[in-house]
């Protein structure tokens, strides 16, 4: 099997990024973006979606968290869509839930090359550490619409440290459902005959 891996290099006035997803990995990951509660979602991300995941990120922090957090998501969704190609063999599909203690998140994915999401919950508090809640939604908007994945995500909980990390486990766990290959599965999987 081909390895499906991209390097993702992003560089605006407001944030400088190199980015290196291997979908087939094994959960390591290296991540430095300055905001230490992203960092550990990431971490997080990579580890429970066995994708093996380098970011370094330089942004405008002393701006707020926003461009970061959102340009990092851009990065990784087109790293997911270059590693991807023509999403050959994949099973396309998947819905999980992941509890963690009082909050759950909820996931469905159809990796279509159709960015679209949907987001159903709140979060509990503002912020965790230097990371704004709401961007963890943000997040996901972002990732989806560079990775082409039609995504709709619910988070319901009392603490927000959980809310947020839920989802991101989910996502993660979501996504490596959807990008697994299929050794039935001939070509893309569309009756169209292209994603």
């Amino acid at each position: 099997m081909t390895t499906r891996s991209a390097m993702v290099t992003r560089t605006t006035a407001e944030t400088d990024i190199d980015l290196e997803l291997v979908v087939d990995g094994s959960g390591e990951a290296d991540v430095e973006t300055g905001i230490g509660f992203f960092d550990h979602m990431l971490t997080a991300f990579a580890s429970h979606g066995l994708f093996d995941l380098r970011v370094e990120c330089d942004g405008d922090l002393h701006v707020d968290d926003h461009h970061t957090v959102e340009d990092v998501a851009l990065a990784l969704g087109e790293a997911f869509d270059e590693a991807l190609g023509d999403r050959s063999g994949i099973v396309r599909f998947a819905d999980r839930r992941v509890p963690l203690d009082e909050a759950v998140a909820g996931v469905v994915v159809d990796v279509s090359g159709r960015p679209l999401f949907r987001f159903d919950g709140e979060f509990s508090q503002d912020s965790v550490g230097e990371f704004t809640s709401h961007m963890a939604g943000h997040f996901a908007r972002s990732l989806s619409t560079t990775a082409g994945l039609t995504l709709h995500a619910e988070v319901a909980g009392e603490n927000a440290h959980h809310e947020v990390e839920a989802l991101f486990k989910c996502l993660a766990r979501t996504l490596d459902d959807a990008t697994r290959t299929d050794e039935r599965r001939q070509g893309t999987p569309s009756t169209k005959g292209e994603l």
